[in-house]
């Protein structure tokens, strides 16, 4: 397989596995925001533990696009099929 082929099929992997995968975590995301928001509405005395646990909750969700970042990173710089295109 000729290294043109598998470099453009990384970027188009990459770019896949970023737009997919950020789809997810920004829906996750509004909807976390909109219900601590509506809960801060509803009871206003606990904002600092609604808050406080939407903050954890926010940064696990955002951790699958991290994740899916670094997939596509790996394919750009690293990518492990370089050796057989050279070999």
């Amino acid at each position: 397989m000729d290294a043109t082929v598998i470099a453009m099929w990384s970027i188009i992997v990459a770019g896949a596995t970023i737009a997919i995968g950020s789809i997810g975590p920004a829906f996750g995301e509004a909807r976390a925001l909109a219900e601590a928001l509506r809960s801060i509405a509803q009871q206003p005395d606990e904002s600092n533990t609604i808050t406080r646990t939407l903050f954890v909750g926010m940064a696990l969700v955002e951790s699958t696009a991290i994740y899916c970042f670094v997939v596509s990173m790996i394919l750009i710089f690293a990518n492990p099929f370089w050796g057989q295109a050279a070999g």
